[in-house]
């Protein structure tokens, strides 16, 4: 065998040891490097899903809302239905609108029905708000020449209201709206009695069952009447 010296034999172990440390150390800065990048990417996307999650919880506010709808309601003098009619407002920047999928319409009570009435009480914080307490109709997105006759239901409670109508976007999130009343809830407002909404086979049907009743209570007297004269006759 080759005989090395104490002077080789040091160099060459010292090499050795210098090419396993700097080998390691490559190693392990690798290893550092990607579990700093998976943290990292857990980190954003934990992020990202918190954000979603708050963004869903919290909700949109109505005052971030731009009023991009135009909406009327009209109701013949004693009738139980209800037209509404709405549109874009065309003053509104080509594009405004790109986002809107759905309008959704509803029945909202005024502030005078919703004095001491914390189940009425309007909240910025839509998912919170309960103005918009009745659902009257939800269409496809068009901008113009867009009309629903409503037929009030019969749970809708005694009050005074105005419609408001919302554009969702493709998450159903509200991005638009639009009511026939001004910004303080005062003009173009409508009244809703108890008695309304009664649906004319309803009417019907109570009217027949009240003939009915009738009848059958008079036939009911004739046969006990008969009934007693053949037996006096007996």
């Amino acid at each position: 065998g080759s005989i090395y010296s104490n002077s080789e034999v040091c160099e060459s172990w010292f090499r050795f040891l210098l090419i396993e440390s700097t080998t390691v150390s490559v190693l392990s800065f690798k290893k550092v490097i990607i579990i700093s990048m998976e943290f990292c990417g857990g980190f954003v996307v934990g992020y990202l899903l918190f954000s979603c999650f708050a963004a869903a919880c919290y909700g949109v506010t109505f005052s971030s809302l731009q009023k991009t709808l135009i909406v009327t309601a009209s109701s013949p003098k004693g009738h139980d239905q209800l037209t509404v009619k709405w549109a874009f407002d065309q003053t509104f920047p080509a594009g405004t609108d790109s986002t809107y999928k759905t309008i959704r319409v509803k029945l909202c009570y005024a502030p005078l029905s919703q004095v001491d009435k914390p189940w009425r009480k309007s909240v910025d914080d839509l998912n919170k708000d309960k103005t918009c307490q009745h659902k009257i109709v939800a269409k496809p997105y068009t901008p113009s020449n867009n009309s629903f006759t409503w037929t009030i239901e019969t749970d809708v409670p005694k009050a005074t209201y105005f419609v408001r109508a919302y554009a969702l976007d493709e998450r159903q999130v509200q991005v638009g709206y639009g009511q026939n009343t001004d910004a303080s809830k005062v003009t173009d407002l409508f009244d809703i009695r108890a008695i309304s909404g009664r649906h004319v086979s309803l009417d019907i049907a109570s009217v027949c069952f009240s003939v009915f009743s009738v009848v059958s209570l008079a036939v009911f007297f004739y046969m006990e009447k008969r009934k007693g004269n053949v037996t006096q006759k007996k």
